[in-house]
């Protein structure tokens, strides 16, 4: 729904603003919108006088929040590898999915044989399934390329998707994700040859908002994802790091170094490293679909990120090997029930710090000079959100102009 001058009333609005209400709860309430932009949020008895010229839509009782956001997502990609999936549960081995093809390099492949109109047309599938279930913002990042000319495609792809969908898109820049096979054994020649190179590219073509790294010992090690880092913050570029998912690097305290916007996965994060985020002001993203997939046993520290005021994210994390999750509202509820989330916790992951984790200022809340993207959704109490499985209220979108 979009209109130049509306009153949206006759709804109980979750505004996740840091308010002594849970959710930020308003009954029985009304949202003035003008040009997409909130004007006005509050009781419906309180509705100044200044908006009765304005189009006036009664949401019969229906819950309104802030549109979702999907903060981490690899949506843009090559193949699947659902083959790879069923070798597993057959009692394939590492090792022999890899000789067969498997792993990062199957989905390299597929996605360097790709074109920008089909992964496209692959990536707005997924889209729109985020879309109908109120997601207004997604992140995407490259990582699937691993030579310059396909993560510069995967990123053009990534914008290309705003243009031709209501939804705002961040992109990413993760030419540090993996080592190709051409590099095999030469991580250092690769960040130097490639990933850097790329990420210069992408910067000069306006391509890239964030850059991201993948600090493991399957991946890259802190002082390789430090030079990366520091061609960013040379560039101006914020930064975000895959950190702690399967062994304990630092890399958590390094992106804090870099007063990165998140760090996402952090299984295995201890309490100095959530320290360190607490005191950069950095999000804790979780992401509890390469959890289940993966089936780890080593969960997030959500104890201690809440003990020091770290802020948590949730996203889908959606990629085609270790979470292959493309619902949102399906992440808020295993945030709940795998990691003892509470759902306030969880839809806050969702929104506010959601739009924190990506940079953003001017949406995860409803308040009065933010940009109306909002959700309306037919269910009774915020709670509904996480705790179906399953199970989509979504209404309808409120969607302003996208700048």
């Amino acid at each position: 729904m979009t209109g130049n001058s509306s009153l949206f009333v006759d709804l109980n609005a979750a505004t996740m603003s840091e308010s002594q209400a849970a959710y930020g709860m308003i009954d029985n309430a009304a949202i003035a919108v003008k040009d997409g932009l909130i004007e006005w949020v509050g009781p419906l008895a309180d509705v100044p006088l200044a908006y009765a010229g304005y189009s006036k839509t009664g949401l019969e009782g229906r819950l309104v929040t802030p549109g979702l956001i999907d903060c981490h997502t690899h949506i843009v990609h090559g193949g699947d590898r659902a083959v790879e999936f069923e070798m597993r549960l057959n009692g394939a081995s590492y090792e022999e999915v890899a000789r067969a093809g498997g792993g990062i390099v199957s989905t390299v492949t597929a996605t360097r044989a790709a074109t920008e109109d089909e992964l496209l047309e692959d990536a707005l599938r997924r889209v729109d399934v985020l879309i109908g279930e109120g997601v207004t913002t997604i992140e995407i990042k490259s990582g699937y390329g691993l030579d310059v000319e396909t993560e510069l495609r995967m990123l053009q792809v990534a914008r290309a998707v705003m243009a031709n969908r209501p939804i705002r898109v961040k992109t990413t820049f993760l030419g540090a994700h993996a080592t190709p096979a051409e590099y095999a054994g030469r991580d250092d020649a690769y960040i130097d040859n490639v990933c850097i190179p790329a990420l210069r590219a992408a910067y000069a073509e306006g391509l890239v908002d964030v850059v991201d790294g993948f600090c493991e010992n399957i991946a890259f090690q802190p002082a390789q994802i430090a030079r990366v880092f520091d061609v960013a913050r040379e560039l101006g570029l914020p930064v975000k790091l895959h950190a702690e998912q399967l062994s304990n690097l630092g890399g958590a305290k390094l992106a804090a170094s870099y007063s990165a916007l998140s760090a996402d996965h952090i299984e295995y994060l201890d309490e100095d490293g959530v320290k360190a985020l607490a005191e950069a002001g950095t999000v804790a993203v979780i992401l509890p679909g390469a959890f289940y997939t993966l089936r780890e046993t080593q969960a997030p520290p959500i104890t201690l990120l809440r003990k020091h005021g770290v802020p948590m994210a949730l996203a889908t994390d959606v990629n085609p090997g270790s979470s292959p999750l493309n619902s949102l509202l399906l992440a808020l509820n295993m945030g709940c029930t795998l990691f003892r989330m509470t759902p306030e916790e969880a839809l806050r992951g969702a929104t506010q710090n959601a739009a924190r984790a990506l940079g953003l200022t001017d949406t995860g809340t409803i308040k009065a000079g933010l940009r109306a993207e909002l959700a309306v959704w037919d269910v009774k109490h915020p709670a509904e959100l996480a705790y179906r499985i399953g199970f989509n209220p979504l209404h309808s979108r409120i969607f302003g102009a996208v700048s």
